[in-house]
């Protein structure tokens, strides 16, 4: 897999120098490519440098992200842009959701939840690749394998399930999560499990332990557990805060 190109923006030195020193880029199979501090040059250095993924704070000078974001999105659709921002403010939050931003991170950052942010990203990178670009008949394995896994995610499912099922070993299947999409396994099966679940909780009335069996958990509390490590909040608290902002 390349390696993903980023551009940081943020007026505050520090935190730039934060992201490029304190986070491990190279683990995550990417590269910082540039920075920037203000509106306007976020928006030259995304013309010159087409990035893969903009990590940028919402309030900088001249013009603020959420402006940047838009302003980029016409010309560069395939951008993913990340929100890190000192402001727990919903209205920020409903208008960066708006934009289709990938994820919104508060300051101070957490670098561990941040590099779930940056896999789940290089998941639904190449998820959104794959739809475009695998045809039938000319199907790589990664992508037979990870469709199965959509198809039986209510199911117990491990390497050595996978590895009897495409008669493959486990640690070559092992490989080619790290190098087709560049997250290991259970990583990318935990988002996919998480995704389903969102889904769920947001669009049927099935009661928390339902959703559980349907992703794949028997004990509703280990996805309980798992879901508000992903996503900050129990399940029953995600689907609260969906129907209040409903309203």
């Amino acid at each position: 897999m390349k390696k993903l190109r980023v551009l940081l923006v943020d007026d505050e030195i520090m935190i730039r120098e934060g992201f490029k020193h304190l986070f491990d880029w190279e683990a995550h199979d990417c590269l910082v490519v540039g920075e920037a501090s203000d509106g306007m040059e976020a928006l030259a250095q995304i013309d010159s440098l087409k990035p893969d993924i903009v990590i940028m704070d919402i309030n900088i000078p001249i013009m603020n992200g959420l402006k940047v974001i838009q302003c980029s999105r016409a010309k560069h659709p395939e951008i993913a842009f990340v929100i890190v921002s000192g402001y727990d403010d919903f209205s920020y939050c409903r208008e960066a959701l708006r934009l289709k931003i990938t994820d919104y991170i508060l300051k101070p950052v957490n670098y561990e939840e941040f590099g779930t942010c940056i896999d789940n990203l290089k998941i639904a990178l190449f998820q959104q690749q794959s739809e475009e670009r695998d045809e039938p008949g000319e199907e790589r394995p990664i992508v037979g394998i990870t469709r199965y896994l959509q198809e039986h995610l209510a199911e117990e499912i491990s390497l050595g399930v996978l590895a009897e099922e495409f008669h493959l070993s486990g640690q070559y299947i092992s490989q080619l999560f790290k190098s087709e999409i560049g997250v290991n396994f259970l990583a990318y099966l935990t988002n996919i499990r998480m995704e389903k679940a969102k889904k769920l909780l947001l669009s049927t009335g099935l009661s928390i332990a339902e959703v559980s069996e349907q992703v794949g958990y028997g004990d509703y509390r280990v996805f309980t557990k798992v879901f508000k490590k992903a996503e900050g909040v129990t399940p029953s608290q995600y689907r609260r805060d969906f129907l209040e902002d409903s309203k």
